[in-house]
């Protein structure tokens, strides 16, 4: 099993020290963090893509490529790129130069986004919120084909007459996976256009969503896609410490500053330390608690599962960055080898 990071680079003020942090020393820790990340032996550090004041990171190829040269094995990942409101020739372009700086490493995660600010800001209707997202898709899938594209355009892409895009990825073909939530929809496209899929789960029980990775494997299948080759990843929030006490207490005050400023805007209930503490527990979607803890939580769902790989967001609001460096530390010297060894 592979076992890997993502963040979306959050920036402001730790609500417990008060401390300010503000992009440029948001990014400088975040090449740190990918640093590290890779001395220690995690296998993917993604970055999402936000257009808002509390995210650093609205250009994730332009921060893995600062952090690149700082690593030498780590996969860097979009995580995930707003293909909707991107131009995909633009996208492919970017990350096949990444590929180039990294050797091989580079990949795509493709979403639709959990928020909706670049659609008015690059001119998009949100009424073509899904045609969008399933249009640049397919031709972001032709780009990475063969060096020469021929694409009869849509509604939303003009067409490309025989026409070269350049670098070519050096590892061939860019992985792109497919990001879905919930939406049974979603999970049935991806598997039916053959691609990876990266579900997010960060709230209720993980195991109910057991039946989505079914649901995937059956819609390959149907498409004649070979299903057992298709690989599957889980995304959730967690974090890690010494001591499972000690994780929440770090973790928690950053992480409910987050989910309440977005619960505001979004019409959601205030979220307590009660219910934060009850969601780390064995059957929760908080990956919060000591090395062997989340060891036996991914266990029981990688077994439930079958997925291929982890990615947790452990970076989620602003806390002292000395203690994320502690937790990506324990995570790929004492988690990921213990996963590793128990799924072979």
């Amino acid at each position: 099993m592979e076992l890997g990071l993502y963040t979306f680079g959050d920036v402001g003020r730790d609500p417990v020290s008060g401390a300010l942090v503000d992009p440029a020393l948001r990014l400088s820790q975040l090449i740190e963090e990918i640093a590290l990340a890779d001395e220690v032996g995690l296998d993917l550090f993604g970055l999402g893509e936000h257009h808002r004041p509390d995210y650093a990171v609205s250009a994730p190829a332009v921060a893995l490529a600062a952090a690149a040269p700082r690593t030498k094995r780590i996969r860097l990942s979009s995580a995930v790129s707003v293909l909707s409101s991107d131009d995909p020739i633009r996208v492919f372009q970017q990350f096949a130069t990444l590929d180039a700086l990294t050797h091989g490493r580079a990949e795509i995660i493709a979403g639709r986004g959990s928020f909706i600010e670049s659609f008015p800001l690059f001119g998009h209707d949100l009424e073509d919120y899904e045609d969008l997202f399933e249009e640049k898709l397919q031709l972001l899938m032709e780009l990475n084909e063969g060096e020469v594209v021929r694409w009869p355009g849509s509604a939303h892409t003009r067409p490309i007459p025989s026409r070269g895009v350049y670098p070519r990825p050096v590892q061939g073909k860019l992985p792109i996976w497919r990001a879905v939530g919930g939406s049974p929809q979603s999970v049935a496209r991806a598997g039916a256009l053959g691609l990876p899929m990266a579900l997010a789960i960060i709230g209720g029980e993980p195991a109910r969503f057991a039946p989505l990775f079914d649901l995937y494997r059956k819609s390959a299948e149907r498409a004649g896609h070979d299903a057992g080759a298709l690989k599957t990843s889980l995304n959730v929030h967690g974090f890690v410490a010494e001591d499972s006490q000690r994780a929440a207490d770090i973790i928690y005050p950053a992480q409910a500053e987050v989910m309440n400023r977005i619960g505001r805007e979004r019409g959601w209930g205030p979220t307590s330390r009660a219910q934060f503490d009850a969601a780390r527990g064995p059957e929760g979607a908080q990956f919060v608690g000591s090395p062997a803890e989340l060891v036996d939580k991914i266990l029981r769902l990688h077994e439930l599962f079958g997925f291929d790989r982890m990615l947790i967001q452990m970076a989620i609001g602003v806390y002292d960055h000395a203690h994320l460096m502690k937790a990506i530390e324990l995570l790929g010297t004492e988690v990921a080898p213990a996963l590793r060894k128990a799924t072979g």
